[in-house]
């Protein structure tokens, strides 16, 4: 139908079980007489937490193939700061990147932060026409404070943006993930539109339901975008 599909699969595993994921999800796989496209969604959530050879693989088929990931970062939900927001030790060079960008860390830094360094040199490889990479990261709205900094540490990924509507995170929560410019986060909103219904005494209405409700919601996030000075100029 022409859309963008994104797949909130949050793959990952050892490298080859991670390869064999990402040419299944993004890429190609081999049958008995050819090889060829399995899911071949757009973009895909991957975990990072397994490190770099867990990571790699999804990279690597992203350039390939002219696919993208969003790889986990500060997630929405309440308990995410029990392992992403402890503090670790960090390079001499992971500080010296932290500050060139105005965070100032001594020794050590957030999980989070340290995953988004990563995220960055991925997305600095490959950048778009519009400066943005296939690169992307989840940043939670119900985390605005950490998506101003994430937002720093990674100026050419797009964010999608969990968190808004049923979790808590609002309009206002938002703006921190988008850049200057407007441009550079995908907003979801999961629950608030696909129990939109409920506040309804038909269910039968549900597609009209959660159109309205989309359509309120688009209206919401720009209405602060606009607050901000972020609202984009039509084009």
């Amino acid at each position: 139908m022409g859309l963008i599909v994104i797949e909130d699969g949050k793959r990952a595993d050892i490298g080859s079980t991670s390869q064999a994921y990402a040419d299944g999800h993004l890429g190609v796989v081999q049958t008995q007489s050819s090889r060829t496209s399995s899911l071949d969604v757009d973009l895909l959530t991957v975990n990072p937490y397994l490190g770099s050879d867990g990571l790699l693989p999804f990279v690597d088929v992203c350039r390939k193939h002219g696919k993208g990931i969003f790889v986990l970062t500060k997630t929405s939900n309440p308990s995410a700061g029990e392992f992403q927001d402890r503090l670790v030790e960090i390079t001499d060079e992971e500080e010296k990147e932290l500050r060139r960008v105005g965070i100032e860390v001594r020794d050590k830094t957030q999980l989070y932060n340290l995953v988004a360094l990563q995220v960055n040199r991925h997305a600095q490889q490959q950048i778009g026409k519009r400066g943005y990479s296939q690169i992307g990261a989840v940043v939670g709205a119900t985390y605005p404070h950490e998506a101003r900094t994430l937002r720093k540490i990674m100026p050419n990924s797009i964010f999608l943006v969990p968190g808004y509507g049923a979790q808590g995170g609002t309009a206002k929560d938002l703006i921190n993930c988008f850049n200057d410019d407007g441009y550079g986060a995908v907003v979801n909103s999961s629950r608030g539109i696909i129990y939109a219904f409920k506040n309804r005494a038909d269910p039968r209405k549900f597609a009209e339901v959660a159109r309205e409700a989309t359509i309120a919601f688009i209206k919401d996030i720009n209405a602060a975008l606009e607050n901000a000075g972020k609202l984009p100029a039509r084009r």
